[in-house]
């Protein structure tokens, strides 16, 4: 074969298999774009586009007097198409853009009229299809911008996109902050209630179609519009009175400024039911200011002290050990024991003393030679009666973090035979946190029944209830009708006769309860650094219990240390205004009207209306009003209804129209219910919540 000849077999050769690598190309190309055009086109729509998941609005969270405790806020982030339709042409567009940047800077502030506008300009230079244009506009911001030049043009020609997430609030601040709790993903072990009920409170999340733009940012396909709307949680209805825990709080922090505690709680329950209605805790921080930061109220498991005394001497007179007037010697307030603990008593000169008296005094040396003498050769005979009472076992709290009680018994491994049984007379050798203890105050006060605490009332979704809570029964009877009768007295002789008179002692009440002071170990350091801890534990009115409450405050570094001084003060500011506030404790002298008291039933409303109706019916007003008065000689005196941007307006006794002019004219959203007048409202009335907030009216 000539040279020619293979130069050109090789070329034919290489020229076939191009044409056979072309072919192959085009059958490659027609199999995908016929044949697996469905499927490609699937997964580039897939690439492109994807659901994003839309979170739901918790639900809120209520005082007992429906009071908004924690609620969620719509925010929205406001982008643009600057390409949408309505401003698809040029011209349009350079005519209406620079109002529009004149507009946003005059709202937001943060940027020239100049800056807005060539932002804009450079985005549509950009082709932007998802320009940001702000975060954390707030609901009134909203309704304004939509009526701004461009925006103006409607939902879909004006290329307004707005994101909708939602902000959690609390109205009254920090307000029993620690109870209500916080959701956070990051944060293992739930936080109050918003953790404990956060399977009710998250609702169900919705689904968003999104789409990815250039540089990666993904862009609402639907203008912003849910494909899947998110379902709002349920409401939670907690025990929680927002003027007794506003009032605890206060008293609780200006006791711990004045002795420069380390921290203190107080708690407030109602004896029948037991709610809770005041839960307050502060710790003292770094630059000396005082925070919630822990649930000392329920976590806090230490040595309570001498308001163990209850228990002790409630197990005595149960069991016949001893009466009221049993005498005992107090040694002077000084004894060592054979072999045990040495214990010294606040007051030197008690000696031959009554059983009342020594809880009275509170006598150390009493209520350790007492349990010793009686239990010391059968000391599980005391402990189990303490196990009757449940101090051993949690209480089960509808929220997490309680802490673990530890009451010793002969067989637990720390257990001394010289040591052990004379110190848990008096409150040591063992741990229990302060609501613990108030248990079982309560129970006396609750003529022996023990229940566990209470801070949720109610579940409601959509203004339905979900389920209800009542107290858990915990001991049907603690002891005997008999020996409740003298425990009563007894305390209530704290009060009067004995540690408590000076500071918590009231003439318009009787209050009953127990002083407690207790050194505390400090770490590894043990008891050698003197640091103490002062508490109250007691119930009001003491012939017809109505609230129980206990405080307790840790490590005063100023001042005195001794609980009737330190906690008493607390106690009795709080029950002082918990007893004029609460018109079940403090009956008010009903007031009688002579003559026409019988008044046509009204309406508020519009004030020039009323006065009209009133002049029909030979009705007199002195001045104008929305509202209803008595008649008098002079006529009826009324004062004109306010309403401030900001704050919930009172609309019960209104008609629907008056309200939702009202409730609009505050800034909120109304969901009415029902016909007829306004009967209740969601949130009450002078409530400082933030604009764009749902409020429910129930009219009958």
């Amino acid at each position: 074969m000539n040279i020619r000849a293979n130069i050109l077999m090789r070329v034919y050769l290489s020229f076939g298999l191009i044409l056979l690598f072309a072919a192959a190309v085009v059958i490659q190309l027609f199999r995908v774009q016929f044949v697996q055009g469905d499927k490609w086109k699937a997964m580039a729509a897939k690439l492109s586009t994807r659901y994003q998941t839309v979170e739901a609005a918790r639900g809120n969270i209520f005082s007992v007097d429906m009071s908004l405790l924690a609620t969620s806020v719509p925010e929205y982030e406001l982008h643009m198409d600057v390409l949408a339709p309505g401003i698809i042409d040029d011209k349009i567009f350079n005519e209406k853009i620079d109002s529009l940047g004149l507009k946003l800077s005059q709202m937001f502030g943060d940027k020239s009229e100049k800056e807005y506008t060539r932002m804009l300009r450079d985005a549509r230079k950009e082709g932007s299809r998802y320009e940001l244009i702000r975060r954390n506009v707030t609901h009134q911001q909203l309704k304004l911008i939509r009526k701004f030049p461009v925006f103006g043009m409607g939902k879909y020609k004006g290329g307004l996109i707005v994101v909708e997430q939602n902000q959690r609030v609390h109205p009254f601040r920090t307000l029993a902050s620690r109870t209500i709790g916080y959701k956070n993903d990051n944060v293992k072990n739930a936080v109050g209630l918003e953790g404990a009920y956060a399977s009710y409170i998250n609702g169900e999340s919705g689904k968003r179609l999104v789409q990815r733009m250039a540089g990666g940012t993904w862009m609402p396909v639907n203008n912003g519009e849910d494909e899947i709307e998110p379902k709002e949680g349920a409401d939670i209805i907690s025990t929680i009175d927002v003027n007794f825990q506003d009032v605890a709080q206060d008293a609780l922090k200006k006791q711990l400024i004045k002795n420069q505690a380390d921290h203190g709680c107080v708690v407030l329950m109602e004896v029948a039911t037991g709610e809770i209605r005041a839960i307050a805790n502060f710790t003292r921080t770094k630059d000396g200011d005082y925070q919630e930061k822990l649930n000392y109220a329920i976590s806090d498991a230490a040595d309570p002290g001498s308001t163990f005394k209850l228990a002790t001497y409630m197990t005595l007179l149960d069991q016949h050990k001893v009466d009221t007037n049993t005498i005992i010697n107090a040694e002077g307030g000084k004894y060592k024991f054979p072999k045990g603990p040495t214990i010294t008593d606040t007051e030197h000169d008690n000696y031959e003393i009554t059983v009342k008296r020594a809880l009275e005094e509170s006598s150390n040396v009493a209520a350790a030679k007492l349990v010793y003498q009686h239990y010391s050769n059968n000391p599980s005979e005391f402990t189990d009666k303490l196990y009757s009472y449940h101090l051993n076992e949690k209480l089960q709290l509808q929220i997490p973090g309680e802490g673990n009680p530890v009451v010793k018994n002969p067989k637990s491994r720390s257990w001394n035979k010289y040591y052990t049984l004379p110190e848990m007379a008096y409150g040591y050798e063992m741990k229990i946190t302060p609501l613990q203890m108030l248990a079982l105050y309560n129970a006396v006060a609750n003529n022996g029944k023990m229940i566990a605490p209470l801070l949720v009332r109610e579940i409601r979704r959509l203004g339905n209830t979900v389920e209800t809570f009542q107290a858990r029964v915990i001991n049907e009877k603690v002891c005997s009708d008999v020996t409740l009768g003298k425990i009563k007295g007894m305390l209530e002789g704290v009060v009067t006769e004995g540690t408590g008179k000076n500071v918590i002692k009231n003439p318009l009440y009787t209050v009953a309860g127990k002083t407690g002071t207790a050194q505390i170990a400090d770490g590894t350091k043990g008891y050698g650094q003197k640091t103490y801890q002062a508490s109250f534990c007691g119930y009001f009115p003491a012939n017809h219990p109505k609230y129980s409450m206990i405080v307790v405050i840790n490590h005063p570094t100023t001042g005195d240390y001794l609980a009737a001084k330190v906690a008493g003060p607390v106690f009795r500011e709080i029950a002082d205004r918990v007893y004029a506030s609460d018109l079940d404790m403090n009956q008010a002298t009903p007031m009688h009207y002579v003559g026409n008291t019988n008044l046509p039933q009204i309406k508020k409303g519009n004030t020039k209306a009323l006065k009209q109706v009133y002049s029909k019916l030979g009705v007199k007003p002195l001045y104008a009003s929305t509202g209803s008065g008595v008649d008098t000689s002079n006529g009826i005196p009324f004062e004109d209804a306010a309403y401030k941007s900001g704050v919930v307006p009172q609309v019960k006794g209104m008609g629907l129209s008056d309200a939702l002019y009202a409730l609009g004219n505050a800034g909120y959203k109304v969901t009415a219910r029902g016909s007829g007048i306004v009967a209740a409202q969601s949130v009450i009335a002078g409530s400082i919540i933030p604009k764009g907030s749902k409020i429910t009216i129930e009219l009958q």
